[in-house]
């Protein structure tokens, strides 16, 4: 691992723009979200490749613009130390991000002056780190858990094979959610809206609710304190009391390991390990919450922010050649189903999706299908590229619109061949060939920066760089130790006829029967 230049081997995603104009990262940005909130940003992960804007005081920059400025820092941070210049990076995200997301990580790079030559899932890298040190063949569930997103992967590790099996995320789920959902009830229990309060004050109070979350991981008992105008308010936090108002959130992160396991056609008895990878899986009561559905500790390896990172510099081993690592294969999957939208003569305003690559198809991958005209005399052809798994394709992301020439001919008598190519980075490339001419265009999904306004971009990033300090968030140790208080809630199982409910019942059930109540 190498650390940063102040140490630290976390950099937080946080950018903030002083009032002269210059840009800074990481914990300095951090800590700038109380005093100057209206001009430090963060989050905003979550946005890449939507074309939403940030706003750190007043000018506005893309997520990926924002995302550059934090790679920059790890680069240079990493230059300085290894006295080399680095060309290239491997770069981790949620194995959730949809494809124009995965583009913009890519744009970020380029931003940033650098080439990313591969992006790997992040419960992916988590895996082959776990597996290359305990080098024990088993089915693995890696948990995933960031501040702002929440990914799970089943993993069939055997030989030098790391098998990526299914994967289900949420990339709205995170621990912050954790810190807002203590402040939102802060607020209930003294009676105080949310709209009182200033940016200032709202900010210092998801401050107090972070460090409450993580002072509970400590102690049995936390006293919370906030000011709200002039007024002093302070509340007794227990973590069962934590676990009493998370049990909303605790049935998010249940519901995406259902749809993992049920997808992978395993049940909880076929998982012979648990990973808890991502910062916000180092909270007790996630560790706690994880046991209970599994019945077994899950394995915590140390800092858990650093097994993501340890298994890209895996990958980077592998692709090197090294040694001890040359022979690993880490096979990954697509986490959604990519499909084009076909005509509905039912109800010609809602397109059915025609699936051409599955969700969990092993990548890289290349499927084709044919497609036919769909009215007499027809000259062109619209190829709608979507992404998702509802039946009408308006209801999945649209990722592209791809107008093809064809000869006019009788309804269903000319055709067009549309070959889908994901890349082992979840890069989507669409190739159509008009089948009675034979003419082939190609088309990269999601490219939508002309590389001159890119060019134009870095040099605008370049004159307001400044970086600052960083360090490492969460540098306490976690206790894990048993409890005796269930996690489970009966009650909050139960639909309103007392009748188990089918995830309950999925959960509960006995043997070796993979199939899924539905």
């Amino acid at each position: 691992m190498i650390p940063n230049a102040y140490g630290s081997y976390l950099t937080p995603s946080v950018v903030s723009m002083t009032e002269d104009g210059k840009l800074i990262v990481g914990q300095t940005a951090k800590d700038r979200l109380i005093t100057y909130p209206e001009r430090t940003v963060s989050f905003f992960k979550k946005d890449m490749g939507t074309g939403r804007s940030w706003k750190p005081g007043e000018k506005s920059f893309l997520p990926e613009e924002l995302s550059s400025l934090v790679i920059r820092s790890i680069v240079e941070d990493a230059q300085n130390y290894l006295g080399e210049e680095i060309e290239e990076a491997v770069i981790s995200v949620p194995a959730y991000f949809h494809d124009e997301q995965r583009v913009a990580v890519k744009r970020a790079g380029a931003l940033a002056g650098i080439h990313v030559e591969r992006i790997v899932n992040e419960p992916s890298a988590a895996a082959l780190a776990s597996y290359f040190t305990a080098n024990e063949e088993q089915n693995m569930l890696v948990f995933d858990f960031g501040g702002g997103t929440l990914d799970v992967s089943l993993v069939d590790c055997f030989d030098t094979m790391v098998e990526i099996v299914s994967v289900a995320g949420n990339n709205r789920l995170g621990g912050d959610d954790f810190d807002r959902l203590i402040a939102e009830h802060f607020l209930r229990e003294h009676g105080v809206a949310r709209q009182q309060l200033r940016a200032q004050e709202y900010a210092v109070l998801l401050k107090q609710a972070e460090r409450c979350k993580k002072l509970l991981s400590e102690q049995e008992e936390v006293v919370m304190h906030a000011m709200v105008g002039d007024q002093v308010y302070e509340s007794i936090y227990t973590m069962d009391r934590l676990f009493e108002e998370s049990k909303a959130l605790l049935k998010e992160i249940r519901q995406v390991i259902g749809r993992a396991l049920k997808d992978g056609k395993m049940t909880i008895h076929d998982v012979d390990l648990v990973v808890m990878a991502g910062g916000s899986s180092k909270m007790p009561l996630i560790q706690k919450y994880i046991r209970h559905l599994f019945h077994k500790a899950p394995m915590v390896q140390g800092n858990c922010d650093k097994l993501i990172a340890l298994g890209l510099g895996l990958v980077c081993g592998v692709k090197e050649r090294k040694e001890e690592i040359k022979d690993y294969i880490l096979t990954d999957i697509c986490p959604f189903s990519l499909g084009v939208a076909t005509i509905n003569e039912a109800d010609p305003d809602r397109a059915y999706m025609a699936n051409i690559i599955n969700r969990n198809t092993v990548l890289p991958c290349s499927r084709v299908r044919r497609f036919y005209t769909a009215s007499d005399q027809q000259d062109y052809v619209v190829v709608e590229v979507h992404q998702g798994e509802n039946t009408y394709a308006q209801d999945n992301l649209l990722l592209g619109k791809i107008e093809i020439s064809v000869p006019p001919k009788p309804k269903g008598k000319e055709a067009v061949d549309v070959r889908f190519t994901y890349d082992i980075n979840g890069i989507l490339v669409v190739d159509t060939r008009v089948v009675s001419t034979g003419v082939v265009k190609t088309h990269i999904i999601s490219q939508k920066i002309p590389e001159a306004e890119l060019e134009e971009r870095v040099r605008e990033l370049e004159k307001a760089v400044s970086m600052l300090e960083y360090y490492d968030p969460f540098e306490e140790e976690f206790d894990a130790s048993e409890s005796d208080w269930d996690l489970w809630d009966e009650e909050e199982a139960q639909d309103p006829d007392n009748e188990e409910t089918d995830e309950e019942k999925y959960w509960k059930k006995e043997g070796d029967d993979h199939s899924w109540t539905s």
